[in-house]
């Protein structure tokens, strides 16, 4: 089976920065929502963009920490969201779309992590409905300025996707495992871009997906120290252990890469890692994408499940 999942040879690597990728390039007069844009790689992104020229919207769980936190970059504006709850998912994108402004770029970044079981919404699993189903219903609700825009959507999965989505169970209602649940939400978040990709390409919107690589962030407070410790992660000082272990502005690279990259024109639908795209996994290597996540008809499966659950399908309906 051929696959467009091949290095292009961009020029950068797992070590380029946020920076680097944006170099030389002016977004002035554009618009960009970045998910929890106000810690861990979300800020650096937020900043990134800030810095090239962008209008950064920042819609979060948290406003007055967000507030906080992107206090003094110029360019920046907040909202309140919050992904796990789709009344809030559209209070925001009504507010948006009331605005009659155009977006150019939208980083799907805010995500949840090996957190313990909890239920959302009419029961679903937290970290589907979060990193998943809230996203989609995003995109989906601010479709027309996307479209209005021929926006790039970066949605951020991890090297974790390799474990699939759970099609029978997609809730974990017959047993949860928090970390079967945290790689169904990034094989999720990849099969998103794909078939985002192939409904909004004729519309000039396109999708990619990203791993960010591993970086120490708030994203691991759901996870003891010894049990870092004992991954190797951290030392008993809580100091970074792993040398491969990127810093924030290392990780914010790929999907700031994806988001605004040249090299990407006319591209889309694809799975990118150390800012180019990934190569097929092969068996026993670290990296790659795995061909599940990249399935078309596994990305319309998931498409349809998630029109079902959340009652929002704009993207097809204007394909």
């Amino acid at each position: 089976m051929t696959t467009i999942q091949h290095k292009i040879g961009s020029g950068f690597g797992a070590r380029s920065t946020a920076d680097d990728v944006l170099s030389g390039i002016d977004l002035s007069g554009s618009t960009a929502i970045v998910t929890g844009g106000y810690s861990g790689l979300g800020l650096e992104t937020t900043r990134a963009l800030a810095d090239a020229g962008a209008r950064v919207i920042v819609p979060a769980r948290r406003r007055a920490a967000a507030q906080k936190a992107v206090k003094g970059i110029d360019g920046v504006e907040t909202d309140d969201l919050d992904l796990s709850d789709l009344e809030s998912v559209q209070g925001f994108t009504d507010r948006f779309l009331a605005t009659g402004r155009t977006i150019d770029i939208v980083i799907n970044n805010a995500g949840v992590m090996a957190c313990p079981e909890t239920r959302v919404g009419p029961g679903w699993e937290a970290q589907f409905a979060t990193n998943h189903l809230g996203h989609y219903a995003l995109v989906n609700r601010l479709w027309p300025a996307i479209a209005r825009g021929g926006a790039r959507v970066v949605a951020v999965s991890s090297g974790a996707h390799g474990m699939g989505m759970h099609w029978d169970d997609p809730h974990f209602e017959r047993g949860y495992d928090r970390w079967e649940a945290y790689g169904q939400a990034k094989a999720a978040n990849v099969l998103f871009a794909v078939e985002l990709d192939a409904l909004g390409r004729d519309a000039g919107a396109r999708a990619f997906a990203v791993h960010p690589g591993s970086i120490l962030t708030p994203l691991q407070r759901h996870l003891a120290k010894a049990e870092m410790v004992d991954a190797g992660w951290i030392d008993e000082q809580g100091n970074p252990a792993d040398p491969t272990f990127k810093t924030p502005g290392q990780g914010a690279a790929t999907q700031l890469w994806a988001a605004t990259s040249p090299q990407l024109a006319g591209m889309g639908g694809v799975y990118c890692e150390d800012c180019d795209i990934a190569e097929p996994a092969a068996e026993g290597t670290e990296g790659g994408v795995h061909a599940h996540a990249t399935d078309p008809e596994q990305a319309a499966r998931l498409w349809a499940l998630s029109a079902e659950l959340t009652g929002v399908d704009a993207c097809r309906a204007a394909a």
